[in-house]
């Protein structure tokens, strides 16, 4: 899978409902859900409790987030 794929696939899930699962540094996770917001062409958004949230296609592809659609 590389980032085109992985942009493809947001982009096909646009306005649908996610998980994102952040992996930060020392064993540090966030989650966050909402809606696939926006798509642009480094990074896209999901809106959570009226918060926009970004994220990029290469923090999916290297494996710092995972999204689970709903």
């Amino acid at each position: 899978m590389n980032t085109d794929s992985i942009k493809e696939e947001i982009k096909n899930n646009l306005n649908k409902l996610v998980e994102i699962k952040v992996y930060g540094m020392r064993g540090k996770t966030s989650n966050y859900r909402g809606k696939i917001h926006a798509i642009y062409p480094n990074l896209f958004t999901i809106i959570e409790n009226n918060t926009e949230k970004s994220f990029t296609y290469r923090d999916v592809y290297t494996g710092d987030i995972k999204i689970k659609y709903m």
